[in-house]
């Protein structure tokens, strides 16, 4: 039986029948975890997990008890390296767990590793970590990305490592990721889950998120993990509720909007067939679908938008990434000569690109004309989504526009049509709404993906309406019939 591919209540299950042990699953994961060839982990955690293993002696009511899990290597785990797949990080080791770690291991959960990202947690790709690239658990050739920048983690719930993986998402981070390697990716609410111990990219953008096999674990997940944290003021107060009863609902009656200038953006033919079909899915089911539309002047300031802005905060955040309080320290007369070492043979050239950017935006004379102005754009972006959402429940669109691109022509030039589709899921990000990737079909033994974004706090409903197209789609079965 391979219970690391099964449900969160099924590996429950067979726990508290000593069917199987968690000593047993936490060595079958760590095996896996040291076996695999995509490049999945930044540091295998084996005498770490073993340790937590064997003290977990008793079953209890948690339906985490004794289930391997995987993080991101930009979440703080006390004693553990961590590194942000960054070498300016190098030999870096917290002394506190974040808060979701924290709340995990109160359920008995236990990491087995950390995984690989794109460093600091910037780009898409899943090449720019400190190790190289993350591959595609999908593709045997080793020529497609996984995605990114929650590389490492989207390969090992792909491959069947761990059943899920925290993860982090500022622009697409984990839903995108989802969508090119099969698998639920969700993005809650902006205050929904503590961030307390996240590495910070861009605050008012970043949201943990997490990777699982099916829409019902991610609903378990989310009562997990939320709720008020003292050491994150941005924490909601409002309560958690019962996400996992959300999923029984019927959609009935539930409002879709489907944005007609990002839909005609979609010249794939299987992608748009199957997009059709999930939408004829839901208005058999009594879902309520709208064609609804945005400027695309307003869609094509979404990517310069984010970037602007991400950037700027980025270079303020980790203004402390100097080779003196973290990470290795070089020679120097000056402490502008240190830095400079340091920061040159320990960032990338796509952290550096970001710095520089960010750094150009905060300058006084550029504040108003570079800064602000994406402030007010992110804003007006903002206040669309919201008039949508006034008569709608989600706004239902295709994940990418494609399959997992190949590595080679990653830095060709995307056309201004092209940057809509591939960035439309930051939207979630610059209102912090809820939103959720789910595998809808396969192509060229591929996965793709679609995505439900609803209204703040509405997380439940999210969840829901996803549910009811996961039960439809079946993907589970689609998948082992393309993979025998």
């Amino acid at each position: 039986m391979d219970y690391l591919n099964l449900p969160l209540s099924q590996i429950h299950k067979a726990l508290l029948s000593k069917e199987v042990t968690p000593i047993e699953l936490t060595k079958e994961a760590l095996r896996r975890a040291k076996e695999n060839t995509d490049n999945a982990f930044e540091y295998i955690m084996e005498k770490e997990a073993l340790q937590i293993a064997e003290t977990l002696k008793e079953p209890t009511d948690s339906l985490f008890w004794g289930i391997p899990f995987a993080i991101k290597d930009n979440i703080s785990t006390k004693g553990i390296p961590t590194s942000g797949s960054s070498n300016i990080l190098d030999g870096y080791v917290p002394l506190f767990d974040a808060t979701v770690v924290s709340k995990l291991l109160s359920l008995g959960a236990i990491p087995i590793g950390k995984t690989t990202l794109d460093e600091l947690g910037m780009g898409g790709t899943g090449t720019t970590g400190r190790k190289g690239k993350t591959f595609n658990p999908w593709d045997k050739t080793k020529t497609r990305i996984v995605g990114g920048s929650s590389a490492g983690s989207a390969v090992a719930v792909a491959a069947s490592i761990v059943p899920f993986a925290l993860g982090s998402d500022t622009g697409d981070s984990v839903r995108k990721p989802a969508s090119y390697a099969g698998l639920v990716g969700f993005k809650p609410t902006w205050g929904r889950i503590s961030r307390y111990g996240l590495f910070p990219f861009a605050p008012s953008l970043d949201h943990i998120a997490y990777f699982t096999k099916n829409v019902m674990d991610a609903a378990y997940l989310l009562e997990a993990l939320s709720g008020e944290d003292k050491n994150d003021s941005t924490t909601s107060l409002l309560p958690v509720e019962k996400y996992h009863e959300f999923l029984t609902r019927p959609i009935k009656g539930m409002k879709v909007a489907i944005i007609k200038e990002i839909i005609d953006l979609v010249n794939d033919e299987e992608i748009c067939k199957t997009y059709k079909q999930s939408l004829e899915y839901l208005i058999k089911e009594g879902a309520l679908i709208t064609e609804v539309h945005i400027d695309k002047s307003i869609l094509q300031a979404i990517f310069p938008t984010y970037i602007v802005i991400s950037s700027a905060e980025a270079t303020s955040n980790n203004a402390n990434l100097d080779g003196i309080k973290f990470g290795p320290r070089y020679d120097g007369k000056t402490y502008e000569e240190v830095i400079t070492k340091a920061r040159t043979k320990g960032f990338s050239e796509l952290i550096k690109r970001r710095f520089i950017i960010g750094n150009y935006a905060l300058l006084a004379q550029n504040q108003e004309v570079l800064f602000l102005r994406a402030q007010k754009a992110r804003r007006l972006i903002v206040n669309k989504i919201n008039d949508i959402f006034a008569e709608h429940d989600f706004i239902y669109l295709p994940a990418s526009l494609s399959i997992a691109p190949k590595f080679e022509g990653l830095s060709e030039r995307l056309s201004n049509d092209q940057m809509i589709i591939e960035n439309h899921l930051t939207i979630g990000n610059f209102g912090g709404f809820p939103s959720l990737t789910l595998p809808l079909g396969i192509k060229d033994g591929m996965p793709f993906g679609v995505n439900f974004t609803g209204r703040c706090f509405e997380d439940g409903k999210v969840l829901q309406i996803s549910s009811s197209l996961e039960k439809h789609i079946g993907f589970e079965q689609l998948s082992k019939k393309e993979k025998k």
